[in-house]
Protein backbone atom coordinates (compact mmCIF):
# COMPACT_ATOMS: atom_id res chain seq x y z
CA UNK A 1 0.00 0.00 0.00
CA UNK A 2 0.89 3.30 -0.65
CA UNK A 3 2.06 5.73 1.83
CA UNK A 4 -0.91 8.22 2.68
CA UNK A 5 -1.47 11.14 5.05
CA UNK A 6 -3.81 12.36 7.33
CA UNK A 7 -5.56 14.84 4.73
CA UNK A 8 -5.87 12.35 2.18
CA UNK A 9 -7.18 9.79 4.22
CA UNK A 10 -9.77 11.99 5.56
CA UNK A 11 -10.29 12.98 2.05
CA UNK A 12 -11.50 9.65 0.94
CA UNK A 13 -13.94 8.49 3.34
CA UNK A 14 -17.29 7.93 1.00
CA UNK A 15 -19.78 6.97 3.69
CA UNK A 16 -18.56 9.80 6.10
CA UNK A 17 -20.55 13.30 6.58
CA UNK A 18 -18.17 16.00 7.08
CA UNK A 19 -18.29 16.35 10.40
CA UNK A 20 -17.59 12.28 11.09
CA UNK A 21 -14.40 12.89 8.54
CA UNK A 22 -13.57 15.91 10.93
CA UNK A 23 -14.36 13.92 14.21
CA UNK A 24 -11.65 11.13 13.16
CA UNK A 25 -9.12 10.28 15.17
CA UNK A 26 -5.88 8.64 14.23
CA UNK A 27 -4.45 5.35 15.70
CA UNK A 28 -1.82 5.35 17.74
CA UNK A 29 1.59 5.10 15.73
CA UNK A 30 -0.27 6.34 12.81
CA UNK A 31 2.96 8.33 11.87
CA UNK A 32 5.33 4.60 12.15
CA UNK A 33 3.01 2.68 9.73
CA UNK A 34 5.28 -0.05 7.36
CA UNK A 35 2.98 0.66 4.81
CA UNK A 36 4.70 -1.62 2.60
CA UNK A 37 3.58 -4.29 5.31
CA UNK A 38 -0.23 -3.52 4.91
CA UNK A 39 -2.77 -4.35 1.90
CA UNK A 40 -5.27 -1.55 3.31
CA UNK A 41 -5.42 0.50 6.54
CA UNK A 42 -7.78 -0.09 9.45
CA UNK A 43 -8.18 0.97 12.82
CA UNK A 44 -10.88 1.19 15.71
CA UNK A 45 -11.80 4.72 16.85
CA UNK A 46 -9.98 5.00 20.08
CA UNK A 47 -13.04 7.72 21.30
CA UNK A 48 -16.01 5.63 19.83
CA UNK A 49 -15.25 2.03 20.46
CA UNK A 50 -17.75 0.36 18.49
CA UNK A 51 -16.28 2.95 15.36
CA UNK A 52 -13.81 1.73 12.95
CA UNK A 53 -12.75 3.06 9.94
CA UNK A 54 -10.48 1.01 6.91
CA UNK A 55 -9.13 2.93 3.74
CA UNK A 56 -8.68 0.74 0.59
CA UNK A 57 -6.36 1.13 -2.22
CA UNK A 58 -8.69 1.09 -5.37
CA UNK A 59 -7.30 1.94 -9.03
CA UNK A 60 -9.45 5.17 -8.79
CA UNK A 61 -7.48 6.48 -5.48
CA UNK A 62 -7.99 5.28 -1.87
CA UNK A 63 -11.08 5.18 -0.46
CA UNK A 64 -11.99 5.10 3.24
CA UNK A 65 -15.09 3.68 4.88
CA UNK A 66 -16.59 3.68 8.41
CA UNK A 67 -17.95 0.94 10.13
CA UNK A 68 -19.79 -0.12 12.82
CA UNK A 69 -19.06 -3.25 14.83
CA UNK A 70 -21.60 -4.94 15.97
CA UNK A 71 -23.34 -5.65 19.19
CA UNK A 72 -23.63 -8.79 19.65
CA UNK A 73 -20.53 -11.19 19.27
CA UNK A 74 -20.33 -14.32 17.36
CA UNK A 75 -21.68 -17.52 19.41
CA UNK A 76 -19.10 -20.04 18.31
CA UNK A 77 -15.09 -18.68 16.34
CA UNK A 78 -15.42 -16.87 13.57
CA UNK A 79 -13.32 -17.22 10.60
CA UNK A 80 -12.64 -13.37 9.12
CA UNK A 81 -13.72 -13.03 6.13
CA UNK A 82 -11.13 -11.70 4.42
CA UNK A 83 -7.44 -13.26 5.54
CA UNK A 84 -9.46 -16.27 6.68
CA UNK A 85 -6.84 -17.39 8.64
CA UNK A 86 -7.65 -20.75 10.24
CA UNK A 87 -4.70 -19.87 13.52
CA UNK A 88 -6.22 -16.42 14.40
CA UNK A 89 -4.10 -14.77 17.42
CA UNK A 90 -7.39 -12.52 17.76
CA UNK A 91 -11.04 -12.71 17.53
CA UNK A 92 -13.50 -11.66 14.71
CA UNK A 93 -16.57 -9.25 15.41
CA UNK A 94 -19.27 -8.44 12.58
CA UNK A 95 -18.79 -4.88 11.02
CA UNK A 96 -20.79 -3.31 9.01
CA UNK A 97 -20.72 -0.41 6.60
CA UNK A 98 -23.65 1.84 5.05
CA UNK A 99 -23.70 2.13 1.45
CA UNK A 100 -23.47 4.97 -0.55
CA UNK A 101 -25.39 7.12 -2.54
CA UNK A 102 -29.26 5.87 -2.47
CA UNK A 103 -28.96 3.20 -0.99
CA UNK A 104 -27.29 4.60 1.84
CA UNK A 105 -29.37 7.07 3.02
CA UNK A 106 -32.25 4.28 2.74
CA UNK A 107 -30.48 2.71 5.70
CA UNK A 108 -28.66 -0.13 3.14
CA UNK A 109 -25.66 -1.63 4.77
CA UNK A 110 -23.23 -4.27 4.05
CA UNK A 111 -21.38 -6.66 6.79
CA UNK A 112 -18.77 -9.13 6.93
CA UNK A 113 -16.80 -10.84 9.25
CA UNK A 114 -13.42 -9.21 10.27
CA UNK A 115 -10.60 -9.60 12.31
CA UNK A 116 -11.22 -7.33 15.48
CA UNK A 117 -7.94 -5.13 15.25
CA UNK A 118 -7.45 -5.39 11.54
CA UNK A 119 -4.61 -8.09 11.74
CA UNK A 120 -5.46 -9.40 8.25
CA UNK A 121 -1.97 -8.15 6.64
CA UNK A 122 -0.21 -9.69 9.50
CA UNK A 123 -1.66 -12.87 9.11
CA UNK A 124 -1.54 -13.67 5.59
CA UNK A 125 2.53 -12.71 5.78
CA UNK A 126 2.58 -15.59 8.18
CA UNK A 127 4.53 -18.78 6.28
CA UNK A 128 2.28 -20.96 6.18
CA UNK A 129 2.94 -24.85 7.12
CA UNK A 130 4.68 -27.35 4.71
CA UNK A 131 1.34 -29.03 3.43
CA UNK A 132 3.35 -31.93 1.55
CA UNK A 133 7.04 -32.40 0.09
CA UNK A 134 7.96 -29.91 -2.29
CA UNK A 135 4.72 -27.59 -0.94
CA UNK A 136 5.95 -23.93 -2.43
CA UNK A 137 5.63 -21.98 0.92
CA UNK A 138 6.15 -18.45 -0.47
CA UNK A 139 3.49 -18.86 -3.19
CA UNK A 140 1.16 -19.92 -1.15
CA UNK A 141 1.75 -17.16 1.34
CA UNK A 142 1.50 -14.37 -1.69
CA UNK A 143 -1.60 -16.07 -2.94
CA UNK A 144 -2.92 -15.76 0.16
CA UNK A 145 -1.95 -12.04 -0.03
CA UNK A 146 -3.58 -11.75 -3.45
CA UNK A 147 -7.11 -13.04 -2.22
CA UNK A 148 -6.77 -10.84 0.67
CA UNK A 149 -6.48 -7.50 -1.21
CA UNK A 150 -9.13 -8.81 -3.68
CA UNK A 151 -11.26 -9.30 -0.97
CA UNK A 152 -11.12 -6.55 0.73
CA UNK A 153 -11.30 -4.60 -2.82
CA UNK A 154 -14.80 -6.11 -3.57
CA UNK A 155 -15.74 -5.22 0.01
CA UNK A 156 -14.87 -1.48 -1.12
CA UNK A 157 -16.20 -1.70 -4.06
CA UNK A 158 -19.71 -3.51 -3.04
CA UNK A 159 -20.09 -0.39 -0.49
CA UNK A 160 -19.34 2.38 -3.28
CA UNK A 161 -21.52 0.83 -5.74
CA UNK A 162 -24.39 -0.43 -3.61
CA UNK A 163 -23.67 -4.00 -5.01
Amino acid sequence: MISLDEKTIRASFVNASRKETSDLTFPAGFADLDWDRLDYLGWIDPKMAKRAYIVVPLPDGPVGIVLRQADAAPRSRAQCSWCQDVHLPNDVVLYSARRTGPAGRNGNTVGTLICSKFECSTNVRKLPPSAYIGFDREAARGQRIAVLRQRVTDFATGVVLGV
